[in-house]
C-alpha cells in the first residue's frame, strides 16, 4: 500500500478523498509548509509526533524529552516520519533540523520531517537523501530541545496524531 501510494501526486489523492467524501473539502491538509526538496518522489509514512522549543533553554523537566522522542520513533511502525511541533513564536527561533538531526532520523528509518518550525543546513541534508518539510529555513539552533513526544501536534493548521499515515510531496 505505501509503494501504491507513493506513485501518486498528493493532489491526486487529495481528490480521492474528496471523491469519496471521506472527511470534509477544507480538512486533512497543512498550510504554510513548504517542500524543501520539491525534486523527491512522494514521500509515505507514519507520523512520529513531537513538540520542540528554542526560544528559551530546556527546563530539567525536558532532560529526558530526547531519548523519549527516539523511542517513541522506534515504537511506531515504519516507514516513520518525524512531525514536529515548534512551540515557539509565529516564526522559528532555532532549528532542530540540520544534518546531525537528518542522520539521526535517517538511521532511526524515518523518511524525513514535517514541521512548522525551521530547517537548515539544505546542501547536506538533500544530499543525504532525507525529505525536509517546513515552514522556515533558519541558520541557528538557538536553545533548541524536545518538549515532548508521542502526542497529539498540530503543523500547518492540522493535527497529527502518532502513528497516522501522511503522505507528502512538492504540492
Amino acid at each position: 500500500v505505501i509503494n501504491e501510494l507513493k506513485s501518486w501526486p498528493t493532489p491526486a489523492i487529495s481528490n480521492a478523498i474528496e471523491t469519496f467524501n471521506v472527511r470534509p473539502r477544507n480538512q486533512g491538509f497543512m498550510l504554510g509548509i513548504r517542500c524543501m526538496f520539491p525534486e523527491y518522489e512522494p514521500m509515505v509514512g507514519y507520523a512520529c509526533t513531537a513538540t520542540m522549543q528554542a526560544d528559551v533553554p530546556p527546563a530539567k523537566r525536558d532532560a529526558g524529552a530526547t531519548q523519549e522522542h527516539w523511542d517513541n520513533i522506534l515504537a511506531t511502525q515504519s516507514p516513520r516520519i518525524a512531525v514536529i511541533q515548534d512551540l515557539d513564536h509565529t516564526h522559528a527561533i532555532g532549528s532542530l533540523w540540520g544534518e546531525v538531526n537528518a542522520n539521526i532520523h535517517k538511521a532511526l528509518c524515518c523518511l524525513g520531517v514535517i514541521t512548522d518550525g525551521g530547517v537548515r543546513d539544505l546542501d547536506e541534508v538533500k544530499e543525504l537523501g532525507f525529505h525536509f518539510f517546513a515552514a522556515d529555513v533558519i541558520p541557528s539552533h538557538a536553545y533548541v530541545h524536545i518538549v515532548d513526544s508521542g502526542i497529539p501536534v498540530k503543523v500547518g493548521g492540522l493535527v497529527v496524531n502518532n502513528g497516522d499515515l501522511l503522505h507528502a510531496d512538492k504540492h
